[in-house]
């Protein structure tokens, strides 16, 4: 990668997490005396090639300015939108104007748990790939898949070529805000970063990643990521 192209980590965290039936946002729980956002920003900024971070959240947000940041990279506050998408673009588009971001690293606000050598392989992979566009981590599914109606099973889906979609995700900042604005004005269905590209039938690739990479979601996952954050030594996992 040439030192003139940084890269700026864009963490969307304006969503409530309903499902977690806490009293805030899942974002700011605790997990070893610090809220989920901390760990998942401060893995981002441990690596030498992020420069710096744009977390995307409410503007009535009363949590998110409460935060001691463990880093001397900054870390920016912008508004974030109704939707993921929203805020992702919010992100980007100041990462682009204001840091002068080449590339843009997507990452789930509540993914504590990210592996240090998965982003390094990540980077190395999609930053010298010029046939594509930028890739995501993910993990290739591993258990039989049903297709059903309700609660009838229509039929086994073959798990070959599917994969769990991760992140981080890594496009160039670019890029990245054009199909985030013209997907989002066509009315497209973006779910992540990933599918914005395929919206635009641009080409990207999968990263294989760890599956203790996990999303928090529900209040089990708290207990689950706090096992593997246990088993960090330094800066990685066992």
């Amino acid at each position: 990668m040439k030192e003139n192209e940084p890269i700026v980590a864009v963490v969307p965290a304006a969503g409530v997490g309903a499902r977690m039936q806490a009293d805030r946002p899942k974002q700011y729980l605790q997990i070893a005396g610090k809220t989920v956002l901390q760990h998942s920003v401060e893995r981002l900024l441990e690596n030498d090639r992020v420069q710096a971070a744009v977390v995307a959240v409410s503007d009535d947000d009363p949590y998110f300015d409460d935060i001691q940041w463990q880093s001397d990279k900054p870390v920016y506050r912008v508004s974030g939108g109704c939707e993921r998408a929203d805020s992702v673009l919010s992100g980007a588009t100041y990462a682009l104007t204001f840091l002068n971001a080449h590339w843009v690293l997507v990452h789930d606000a509540a993914r504590p748990c990210l592996r240090s050598a998965d982003l390094n392989l990540l980077i190395e992979k999609i930053v010298n790939n010029t046939a594509h566009v930028g890739g995501i981590l993910a993990v290739p599914v591993r258990d039989t898949m049903k297709r059903t109606t309700g609660e009838r099973v229509e039929h086994t889906v073959d798990r070959e070529q599917l994969w769990h979609a991760q992140t981080p995700q890594l496009f160039p900042a670019t890029a990245l805000t054009k199909v985030l604005s013209e997907g989002l004005a066509d009315g497209a269905i973006i779910t992540d970063e990933a599918s914005a590209f395929e919206w635009a039938n641009q080409s990207h690739i999968v990263v294989e990643g760890h599956a203790d990479n996990i999303k928090i979601t529900h209040p089990e996952d708290l207990v689950l990521a706090k096992f593997y954050l246990d088993q960090k030594t330094q800066q990685e996992f066992i």
